[in-house]
């Protein structure tokens, strides 16, 4: 999930914005989040290849089997676990957001990803 949000007050100033919501609220934030495997994923005997610290926004990814092939480490703002719970990923990516965009400022919520990845899990939940 990706996430951004433009800080440009409807009829303000972009600057009197920064100023109040400052420097890192008003950039573009990359944030990914694990779902957990589905039962068809479970029942197919597939593993699980994406390892996540989630304090230190790192996700890494190594290859199925035995791959002789070292394992792939990227950073991104935020990295939510399969464990994360839908509430606090809310509070932490989406309700910064929206408040601002009930305050007046545009805002945007992007969800990317492969087809099948979790995009509507993640914005969603289960039910």
């Amino acid at each position: 999930c990706s996430s951004g949000a433009a800080d440009r007050r409807i009829g303000s100033s972009a600057a009197g914005a920064a100023a109040r919501m400052g420097r890192n609220e008003e950039t573009v934030k990359v944030v990914v989040r694990c779902r957990p495997l589905n039962s068809t994923e479970k029942a197919d005997g597939r593993e699980r290849i994406v390892t996540m610290d989630t304090q230190m926004g790192t996700v890494v990814v190594k290859q199925p089997g035995a791959s002789s092939e070292p394992p792939k480490t990227f950073t991104f703002d935020m990295v939510f676990d399969e464990t994360s719970r839908q509430e606090v990923i809310y509070q932490k990516t989406a309700m910064p957001i929206v408040d601002s965009v009930l305050e007046g400022f545009n805002g945007t919520i992007f969800a990317y990803g492969q087809t099948g990845t979790g995009k509507t899990f993640s914005m969603e939940g289960v039910n």
